[in-house]
């Protein structure tokens, strides 16, 4: 099991001056998950002129390894089944290109969203998430989104993955708002070709008083990739508004729940049991670090998450990058 960190947290800094930063203060990390495409910024990924320049390719990948990372896996978050057509082709375009970038760059995962679509052939203007609505409004919207939006995209977009790069596993996300959230759903979609995963995120799980570990279970052999993220719970505020609160996730202060560094939420025990079932049962082989904690840096949380999930039983250990373009680094 190799530990990775989600670079979307390090948007604001150029990715020299990232990946310096990680060699420097978090050791334990020898992989990256680089966003490529969709909705999250591309600044430390030029997909464009890396998929037209075989140069441009060597000289990332060897800044890259210079450092003494790997990249694990691409990441285009985004909607590809959005009502609105401009949307939805830029996001469709983004996901196949990144796809055809990890084929020219021997990357194996890309990390996506499932996707949500509107509420019928007349929607144009925003996705539309009936999950546990129930006024007759809702009644057989999801039948339509599964039978002529869901399924069909892809279906088609899996055997274009197929055609680009074989051995690619697109690992999605299962997040509420998603047509793809839970097990069910996940069930649903992931028949339509074997190359669909599921990237396993706890934290989304937490938010749904769901069962990360009964969910390992299940799905086992069909979970591609994983990210570590934690939840933490306002009981005054959980109390008052529920699981379901519209402002999530803004303000924070005031939220029933909230994202949270790996820890703070659930401890050591419980990591150390998600990730040998990641490993034992499901046979992943690495887990991103993803923070998006709202009260904590990501330049303290990061490493405070690598610290606990190297060091807890079954955790994966990166392998020693000391001769590896890095020297004697002090931390910070």
């Amino acid at each position: 099991m190799k530990l990775g960190v989600v670079m979307e947290a390090f948007a604001d800094r150029p990715l020299a001056e990232a990946l310096a930063w990680l060699e420097a203060n978090v050791p334990e990390v020898s992989e990256l998950e680089v966003i490529a495409g969709g909705y999250g910024p591309t600044g430390h990924c030029d997909r464009a002129r890396l998929l037209a320049d075989e140069r441009a390719r060597a000289d990332w990948t060897g800044e890259i390894e210079s450092r003494g990372f790997t990249v694990g896996a691409l990441n285009a978050w985004g909607n590809p089944l959005h009502p609105d057509s401009e949307v939805a082709m830029k996001q469709d375009r983004d996901l196949r290109e990144t796809i055809r970038l990890a084929a020219a760059l021997g990357v194996d995962r890309v990390v996506a969203m499932p996707g949500c679509p509107g509420s019928g052939p007349g929607a144009q203007r925003a996705p539309h998430f009936a999950g546990g609505a129930w006024l007759p409004d809702f009644e057989n919207v999801t039948d339509w989104q599964w039978e002529e939006v869901i399924l069909p995209y892809w279906s088609d977009l899996s055997e274009f993955a197929r055609r680009e790069h074989p051995d690619l596993r697109i690992c999605l996300e299962l997040h509420p708002g998603t047509c793809a959230h839970n097990v069910e759903t996940f069930d649903r979609l992931s028949q339509v070709a074997p190359n669909i995963a599921a990237n396993i995120d706890p934290s989304h799980f937490f938010w749904q008083q769901m069962d990360a570990f009964a969910i390992i279970d299940r799905l086992a052999g069909r979970i591609g990739h994983a990210h570590a993220k934690d939840v933490t719970f306002n009981a005054e505020q959980l109390g008052l508004n529920g699981l379901l609160d519209r402002r999530w996730p803004s303000p924070p202060e005031e939220m029933p729940w909230n994202f949270a560094t790996v820890g703070d939420g659930h401890d050591a025990a419980w990591w150390a049991e998600f990730v040998r079932r990641l490993e034992v049962v499901a046979g992943v082989r690495s887990i991103s670090i993803e923070h998006e904690d709202p009260f904590v840096p990501a330049e303290t949380g990061i490493p405070a998450a690598a610290r606990l999930l190297s060091g807890v039983d079954g955790a994966a250990s990166a392998p020693n990058r000391s001769s590896v373009g890095r020297g004697a680094s002090q931390k910070a």
